[in-house]
């Protein structure tokens, strides 16, 4: 054999056919792998001791559907939440945490349907949840609620009105305590600041009322329904801080430190250094802490933004907010702006609107009372809302109400398009009262001269509803005592109207003792 004949069987070229594989190399690589499934029934076992609802989705699976993009999805994990924790109510312990945060993030969701949903779980959670139980999580709901007061769509302001009953009825310490911020969108639901170029260099903005035509509701009902939960939210706080004062006195009465030792003093010896007398543990006081570390209970200065109401200052600042506010809203209400023939008459929702104002001003006096300095809070008061209160306020008094009724057919009234019939749906009374009560604070025994007029007026009212024999309710009774005592108290040096008035109380007391079985109730109105 030959060289060339060896070196061609040593190299021989492979020739391709068509339609047949291509042969594979010698130094190709295997890439084919096989894969088997690894079962871990241990993991299984600890979603089976879940309890799970009628969908078999335990508490897990309902939680995870609440980021879910559908909101018919979300509809239903809250609807299944529901059902699960209403079966099975030890759940709401062990993960209360979750359910707080989810339930409270769907709030200011997009869907009506979903907010409607998680307004209905919360009721529900409310009446399964103690106020203890929820106070780590509420700072988180209470942020939620603010969010979805001041959203920007309707909707989501509407349903926040539901959160919000809901919670002041089952935990209203835990809300009146974050009152700076809440407050402030009460104020935001209503109105808008005032950004003109005069009011510019000022440094308090004022407000005005915003008119939304894009509400379901129109404008006044709107604000009906926002009055309505301030005055309920400004009530708890009144409650709470009568409550704290009652804690307060019952915690020195029953405190061993509170006890007071007689002491005897001889005062020749004291005078001459000779005998010391010891303050704390015959006075019955609190020794002061000479240390830099202390509670938060114990702090002495907190900030005014915590405080609240409870601070004068931030009291007076939200007066100055919301009572040209108020007023606003009494002008609108008003009969001259209604029907200025009917004079005095009013229509059911313009008398709801105004016993609304009435019933947040009188609130609001009360925490003024509360304050050490209430002698210069009563002068502030009268200084700045003396003249607007007697120009709108008393310019139509006294106000009853009238309501339309509208026939379908004709009838004795013909000629009429509809015929005035009073109505007893609506405490008219109790709004006349109310003004009365808010009236006579501002005036003193050294402005009885310059405020004789509308005295007159609301003295004269007083005798007219105690001679017209009708009989009258708890709160009526209430609001005409303090109107009554404080008669007396301005007026203590003329011996006729003392005689009056003291048989006008007479009278009250008689009505109370057959309105109350119990004469104990009368401790409530002294």
């Amino acid at each position: 054999m030959t060289k060339k004949r060896k070196h061609q069987e040593d190299f021989q070229k492979v020739k391709l056919k068509v339609g047949k594989k291509k042969p594979k190399l010698e130094n190709a690589t295997d890439t084919t792998f096989k894969t088997k499934a690894i079962q871990i029934p241990e993991q299984l076992k600890e979603d089976g001791v879940l309890p799970t609802q009628n969908r078999k989705l335990n508490i897990k699976d309902l939680l995870s559907q609440m980021h879910h993009y559908s909101p018919g999805v979300k509809h239903n994990a809250l609807l299944g939440l529901k059902d699960l924790l209403s079966q099975y109510p030890f759940v709401i312990d062990a993960h209360l945490s979750n359910i707080i945060s989810e339930v409270a993030a769907v709030f200011t969701d997009k869907d009506s349907g979903v907010r409607g949903a998680a307004v209905h779980l919360l009721q529900f959670l409310a009446s399964k949840i103690r106020a203890e139980q929820i106070a780590p999580f509420f700072p988180l709901v209470s942020a939620h609620l603010s969010s979805a007061m001041t959203h920007i769509s309707e909707g989501i302001q509407e349903d926040s009105l539901k959160v919000l009953d809901i919670l002041l009825e089952a935990y209203p310490a835990l809300l009146t305590d974050r009152s700076s911020i809440l407050l402030k969108n009460f104020v935001e639901l209503i109105s808008h600041q005032q950004l003109s170029k005069r009011l510019k260099s000022r440094e308090k903005l004022s407000w005005m009322l915003s008119v939304n035509p894009n509400r379901r509701v129109t404008s006044q009902q709107w604000r009906l329904n926002v009055l309505n939960r301030l005055k309920k939210f400004l009530q708890a706080v009144v409650d709470g801080s009568s409550e704290r004062e009652d804690e307060g006195l019952q915690e020195q009465k029953d405190s061993p430190h509170s006890v007071r030792n007689p002491i005897c003093i001889s005062w020749k010896v004291h005078a001459n250094n000779q005998q010391h007398i010891p303050l704390f543990e015959n006075g019955g006081l609190r020794p002061k802490i000479n240390s830099s570390f202390r509670l938060r209970s114990l702090a002495s200065v907190m900030d005014s933004a915590e405080k609240g109401l409870s601070s004068a200052e931030n009291l007076k600042g939200f007066i100055e907010i919301i009572i040209p506010l108020l007023i606003e809203c009494w002008i609108e209400a008003s009969p001259a702006q209604s029907a200025p023939i009917l004079g005095n008459l009013l229509e059911s929702e313009s008398q709801q609107l105004m016993q609304q104002v009435l019933s947040i001003i009188h609130l609001l006096w009360k925490l003024t009372k509360r304050h050490d300095e209430t002698y210069k809070m009563e002068l502030w008061l009268r200084m700045n809302y003396l003249v607007d209160f007697k120009h709108h306020f008393m310019r139509h008094f006294p106000y009853s109400l009238q309501e339309t009724v509208k026939h379908k057919k004709k009838d004795s009234c013909k000629g009429n398009k509809c015929c005035m019939t009073s109505s007893n749906s609506v405490d008219h009374l109790l709004l006349n009262l109310t003004l009365c009560d808010i009236m006579v604070s501002l005036a003193s025994t050294s402005t009885l001269q310059m405020d004789s007029g509308w005295l007159d007026m609301i003295r004269k009212f007083v005798t007219d509803t105690l001679q017209d024999g009708s009989k009258l309710n708890s709160k009526q009774v209430n609001r005409l005592l303090g109107v009554t005592w404080r008669l007396m108290q301005i007026q203590q040096n003329k011996v006729a109207t003392q005689e009056s008035s003291f048989k006008t109380v007479v009278r009250l007391l008689d009505q109370i003792l057959h309105i109350f079985p119990c004469n104990e109730t009368l401790i409530f109105f002294f």
